[in-house]
């Protein structure tokens, strides 16, 4: 109902790709573990009133036996939040600070040392749900709609050979991944889970995001671009009022293949989980 906003805690400065090299420490103390340490890239987090965490309970296990998963209210004293600004401008990510933070025990998930268990679990579902199926076929419906409103050279920008097999290329990609995010689906309903195939989404489905961001931004031509201010904006005519996002929304779609284990770090899980090496 809307009473609860969480974000995620699990990357750090040292721990990004490499996630199991995570170094904020919880101690436990009687009913309750002391948290230190820092997270970054906490999406939307100024606004969460609950964390969930990946910390080190235990510094002498191998990295992912030794992590637990908590539970974590953001007005508990010793949390602070500070903003990260993007590239475009927004305050969207942030680094979030955990000083001697006392959390009840009983806001762990599972065992004490198994939280890898529980993250992995949450990857799978969280990499399929950033293929962004549903984003993408929006996207290229509004990318086609301006393709056939823009003009170059006198003629559609539809018709732009060049252009044309970009878009017509994308889409192929984006219908096949439509069928295997179907299957995966369909997987999960029969008591399945997602496995090596949420990696396979997740880079083409951030590849195909990225690639219609990039179509979009053409079609507008300098009208995307990105203005330092509504002033700005107003007195140089940028046209139509969606096209001064378009430049934002490129340069905030880079972060896509990244995020939730870089695209590089998934065909490493595809290469093990699959062929075996």
């Amino acid at each position: 109902d809307g009473r609860h906003w969480w974000c995620q805690g699990y990357s750090e400065p040292g721990a990004g790709s490499d996630l199991a090299a995570v170094k904020t420490t919880a101690v436990r103390d009687g009913d309750h573990y002391v948290v230190n340490g820092q997270k970054t890239w906490t999406t939307l987090g100024q606004h969460a009133n609950m964390i969930f965490c990946l910390v080190r309970t235990d510094r002498e296990a191998k990295p992912q036996e030794g992590i637990s998963f908590l539970l974590i209210d953001m007005a508990s004293p010793g949390v602070e939040v500070r903003p990260i600004i993007t590239l475009e401008g927004d305050h969207e990510i942030n680094e979030v600070f955990f000083t001697d933070v006392r959390v009840p025990v009983a806001n762990r998930v599972g065992e004490e040392h198994k939280g890898w268990t529980c993250a992995k679990y949450l990857l799978t579902y969280e990499r399929t749900n950033i293929a962004g199926v549903g984003l993408s076929m929006a996207a290229l419906q509004r990318v086609k709609q301006l393709a056939a409103q823009r003009t170059r050279n006198g003629q559609p920008l539809l018709q732009d050979p060049q252009f044309a097999a970009r878009l017509a290329r994308v889409e192929i990609d984006l219908a096949n991944m439509q069928t295997t995010n179907l299957r995966v689906i369909a997987a999960v309903a029969g008591g399945g889970a997602p496995g090596a195939e949420s990696s396979m989404l997740k880079i083409c489905g951030t590849e195909i995001r990225q690639e219609l961001s990039a179509l979009l931004r053409r079609a507008m031509g300098p009208e995307a671009r990105l203005m330092p201010d509504d002033a700005n904006a107003q007195a140089l005519d940028t046209g139509p009022g969606f096209a001064a996002s378009a430049a934002a929304q490129y340069f905030n779609n880079r972060k896509l293949s990244i995020f939730g284990g870089s695209n590089e770090i998934q065909k490493n899980i595809i290469s093990k989980m699959i062929l075996g090496l």
